[in-house]
């Protein structure tokens, strides 16, 4: 794998978020990098970390803001899983995040990539990180005919190509290659069986999700769910769509309402 790290240093990305021990930091990074391109992440990673620095800032924030942050990298349950994380973390390990990787995936919102990526790029220290730029290089470099290619089947090279020293300069090179195969060709990645096409937003429940959120958060004193249902007809309305069935509007509300996003008192939603 010499020709992957060349290229990978002749491909380096300099990141706002590499080449830096604060966990914290990285944690954020990763996870606003899953299923969000590098170029929208750069012009939030910025301003979180300037608003939000430390783990006990994060924890310690109002939701509605740590919401209102996170608008326009999609996918808000991320921010809330961020948010108890840290929660977690500032009350019970004062306000630092652990340093291994059985530790950190028992968090809120942590999955074993997300936690190997913290270990390699926070810590300098070997792990096993696959996410789709590592797995195109691996897919196009050693399975370069082969479909249906499961993570399993990768996972020793990945062990045995981890420098014990240097993790992290490692995991940059694959990382920057893989981008660059990406633009180049067919991306790889699809023929890895855990390949998932994103569904389209246009038009989606996960579109109706973020405006009624978007609407909530930006009634700070509570929105009636009267006067919600008015504005998702008229969005929909000039998006040449038909009104949103009461019935799939009230599911929605109870969806965000569960997952912690706003709450209900009466007709009344509250951010």
């Amino acid at each position: 794998m010499q020709l992957v790290s060349e290229k990978g240093v002749e491909l380096y990305r300099d990141l706002p978020w590499r080449n830096i021990d604060d966990p914290y930091a990285v944690l954020v990074s990763e996870v606003m990098l899953q299923q969000t391109q590098v170029s929208r992440v750069q012009r939030y990673w910025t301003r979180w970390m300037e608003l939000f620095p430390t783990v006990d800032a994060l924890a310690a924030a109002d939701t509605a803001t740590v919401l209102e942050m996170w608008q326009g990298l999609g996918y808000n349950r991320r921010a809330l899983a961020l948010k108890r994380a840290c929660e977690v973390c500032s009350a019970e390990n004062g306000g630092l995040l652990p340093d291994t990787i059985d530790e950190l995936v028992r968090l809120p919102g942590i999955g074993p990539a997300t936690a190997a990526g913290v270990i390699a790029f926070a810590y300098d220290e070997p792990s096993v990180y696959i996410e789709t730029n590592v797995r195109s290089v691996f897919l196009h470099e050693l399975f370069p005919d082969r479909e249906e290619v499961a993570d399993k089947q990768l996972v020793p090279y990945v062990v045995d190509t981890c420098p014990s020293k240097g993790a992290r300069a490692w995991y940059y090179a694959l990382l920057d290659y893989g981008a660059h195969l990406k633009s180049q060709m067919v991306n790889p990645s699809r023929r890895s069986k855990h390949y998932a096409r994103q569904s389209k937003f246009e038009g989606s429940r996960r579109e109706k999700r973020s405006f009624l959120l978007k609407q909530v958060l930006a009634a700070p004193d509570g929105i009636e769910l009267d006067e919600l249902a008015a504005r998702l007809d008229e969005y929909e309305q000039l998006a040449k769509r038909s009104a949103v069935d009461r019935e799939l509007l009230e599911a929605i509300v109870t969806e965000l309402i569960d997952e912690g996003f706003f709450r209900r008192e009466g007709e009344l939603l509250i951010p």
